[in-house]
This record gives structure tokens, sequence and C-alpha cells, in this order.
């Protein structure tokens, strides 16, 4: 098994639930300093403690995230370590005005870190479209394109012109081409028929966030079954989960360090949505019973419900082990990605929360 540590980066300072779009005023540059800092700090501390990856990724106009250049992150990681595989998970291509710009930036990126980048292509929430004024329509066939685009400017070592629907250009020939070869590892996060019959097709792997053990047994069989008529088998290791990840010496401290800040995650970050859903087209409506987590907006989950359902892993190390083994043999992943700091987590909280992970939980994981 390997563990990524994910970072999303999220404001911690936050008085209301967020509500898209929220005001800029908000947010404090002076505060914002420290808040860069410390995450810096965290996700090389992973590196130290033996993760396999950090994971970073794309953002917009929201508190949930403060990264809207996932790539800037990695250029400050790659200075500040020389192990740890760095998984930009990943870029919304759809998002990008040139994509050819971002297979420059991609492939300069794997040249500076010896070949340590993975690359991960997503097609994001319907908010970032709200964001970048993109009409989400095109979005599925702005991530196609550009995702054959990208791979086109990475392998082929002749300039070559390129006229698309969406996008087109004389003379593609990038400088400087990927350190790895043919290019750095692909990754697709998705959870719609169409995502996974992408990442299928593609034969990369898949990533599920924010979903119950059940749930993401049915996305992964779903992807199993698509990448089956592609013919090919995915294995452990095409299969990622992210979860928030927090350890403690016993279950019921792990709870009360976890709990206020795991609380503003779901119920203050998340409820952009809220804001985000009056600006798009009408969802279709939610089941008249909503017996588990997957039925109920992010918003309103809360402690009891997420560890319930296996959302979160909050206990002391046996409680962490057991649920981490127990959730990646039932949905047949090999990849555990780790929120270790979530919401308002406090940074002395979350160096002592990737600090007993990497002792007490890691080497068992990786044994597994």
């Amino acid at each position: 098994m390997k563990v990524y540590a994910f970072d999303l980066l999220p404001w911690p300072h936050l008085q209301e639930p967020s509500h898209y779009p929220d005001p800029n005023r908000l947010f404090d540059p002076v505060l914002a300093r420290q808040v860069y800092a410390e995450h810096l700090e965290q996700m090389v501390l992973c590196e130290e403690a033996g993760f396999d990856a950090v994971c970073i990724n794309e953002h917009h106009s929201k508190p949930y995230g403060l990264m809207p250049s996932p790539n800037l992150i990695a250029a400050a990681l790659i200075q500040r370590t020389s192990r740890i595989k760095i998984a930009i998970l990943g870029n919304l291509l759809a998002l990008h005005a040139h994509p050819v710009r971002l297979a420059e930036e991609i492939a300069m990126l794997d040249c500076m870190s010896g070949g340590r980048i993975i690359s991960g292509f997503v097609r994001g929430v319907p908010q970032e479209y709200l964001a970048l004024s993109v009409p989400l329509e095109e979005s599925r066939g702005r991530l196609k394109e550009a995702w054959d685009l990208i791979i086109k400017a990475w392998t082929v070592h002749e300039p070559f012109a390129w006229h698309g629907k969406h996008f087109s250009y004389e003379r593609v020939s990038i400088w400087p081409r990927p350190f790895q070869q043919p290019h750095p590892p692909l990754v697709l996060p998705a959870e719609s028929d169409e995502g996974l019959a992408l990442a299928a097709s593609h034969r990369v792997p898949t990533g599920v966030a924010y979903r119950s053990v059940a749930r993401t047994k049915a996305i992964f069989d779903k992807y199993r079954a698509l990448a089956a008529e592609q013919g090919w088998s995915p294995g452990p290791a095409d299969c990622l989960i992210l979860r928030p990840v927090y350890v403690a010496e016993s279950n019921a401290r792990a709870r009360a360090e976890a709990e206020p800040h795991l609380d503003y995650f779901w119920q203050k970050l998340l409820s952009y949505h809220r804001g985000a859903m009056k600006l798009l087209p009408p969802a279709p409506p939610r089941p008249a019973e909503a017996p588990g987590a997957d039925d109920t907006p992010l918003y309103e989950l809360g402690f009891d419900q997420t560890q319930r359902q296996g959302m979160t892993l909050v206990g002391d190390p046996d409680f962490v082990i057991e649920a981490v083994k127990s959730q990646m043999d039932e949905v047949g992943a090999g990849v555990l990605m780790g929120l270790f700091q979530f919401g308002s987590l406090p940074h002395a909280l979350v160096r002592k929360n990737i600090e007993l992970f990497a002792k007490a939980v890691l080497p068992a994981l990786k044994n597994a």
C-alpha cells in the first residue's frame, strides 16, 4: 500500500460558512503569509516522515483551497525536498486557455524535480467554471482535447500543427520536454460515468473523495468494468482514496482534537456549494429518504456520520490501521491519500498528527 499526504491549503479563519462568491475582503494577506509558510513546512515534513507523495490541486475563488496554481506550490516544494513524489491532482485542463503552456510548465517541473511529478488531469467542480466564466457545457470537450494536445506535445519531438474545436496552434514544439519518458504518470480522479470512462480509456488511475465506503466501492467497480471493456484490468495501485485522517493517543483524544476542525471543514468550507448551486442549473432532486452520508450535502455532515460511513479516519493508531486496511480491502484500493491537515486544524496539531501517523501507523500500512 502507498500513502500520500493531500493538502488542500484551506483558509482557516472564516467566521461564517462559505457562500460562493465569498467577498475577498474576508481574506487577510498578512495571515495568508503564515498559512502558506505553515503548509509548506507540513508538506516538507511528509518527506521526512516517509510518505510516498504529497498531493496538491487547483481551486479558484473560494476559501476551501488557496491554490489557484498548484504548479507554483510544486515549484516551491521542489526546492525544499529531494525524494518525495509531488502529485498535482490536479490541473483543471478545461480551464486553461493554453494547454501548450500547461504542458511546458509540467515538463519544467518534472525536469527541475528530477522526475518526481505525478500529473493529475481533472474536470473540476461546476463552481470553478463560474469563477473563470467558462461555459460548463464545454467542460468535457475542452478536457478531452486539452488532454490529447498535452500528451502529443510531450511525446512528439518534431513541430506539429493543432487545429481542434477549442484550441488552435500553427506550431507546437515545447521546450523543455519532461524528464520522465514518455511523460509523467497520469491520474484522472473522477466519479461520473463519463469521467471514469475517460480514465479507463486512457488506462490511467482514478481517485474518489468524500464518499462512503459503499459508494467508493461502487465507483471503483464501475471503473474496473469500463476498463475491462477497454481490454485491461486496473490493480489496487490504480485506485486512490482521499480521507481526512487524524491519529492521537486514544480514540477519545483524537475526536476531541479533530472534531471542531472537521466541522469547520464540512460545515464552513464546503458550504460554498450553497451559493454556487443557486447560480447553476437545478440539480436532480435528492431522494425523499437520505439514510447515508452520500445522500447528505457535504456541508451538513457531522463527525459521527462520517466516521460511521468511513469517510473520516479518526482514532488511536490501532483503530486507524484496522480501518484503513478494512476499507482498502473492501474497495480494492492500494493508495490512501490522507488529509492530515483539514479545515482549521492548527499547525501544532498537524505536525503531531503527521509525526504520530508516521511512527505508529505508516509502517503497518506500508507492509500491508
